[in-house]
């Protein structure tokens, strides 16, 4: 059901949103999960992914697959990880695209903007939290 009348539920306008979005849209849209030790660490369950963050495949024909992201190529919606190419009929050797959604963060590549955003990120995902202790002390 539609809640807010200022937002589309239109399928064909969505994608259409979607695929037509510009770079600084498609960085965010191109986010890939953290694996469990850095979400414990930073409390952060996703970030965009970024050239030099280190990540695992976990689905399709590359499953298991470990290595450093070369290439984010947001104009095809994929990233391309040291290791994982094909040859061509020619005998060049040519990246294969992999979904950001299909890999897990191993590794971050922090610079001062990351750490920036993910100290800005772990607060948000505290708020709006209710503690046990807090409750209880409301009910009395």
């Amino acid at each position: 059901m539609k809640f807010s009348p200022n937002v589309s539920s239109d399928r064909s306008k969505s994608r259409k949103a979607h695929f037509t979005a510009p770079s600084s849209e498609r960085r965010k849209l191109m986010s890939a999960p953290l694996s469990s030790e850095l979400r414990k660490k930073h409390s952060v369950k996703a970030v965009p992914i970024r050239k030099d963050d280190e990540v695992l495949v976990v689905r399709g024909t590359y499953k298991g697959r470990e290595g450093k992201v070369i290439q984010v190529y947001r104009r095809k919606w994929v990233i391309h990880i040291e290791r994982i190419t094909r040859d061509k009929v020619n005998g060049a050797t040519v990246q294969v695209g992999v979904d950001p959604s299909k890999v897990v963060i191993t590794k971050l590549k922090i610079d001062k903007d990351r750490k920036a955003l993910l100290a800005r990120k772990s607060t948000e995902a505290d708020k709006g939290k209710h503690s046990e202790a807090a409750i209880m002390a409301n009910v009395d």
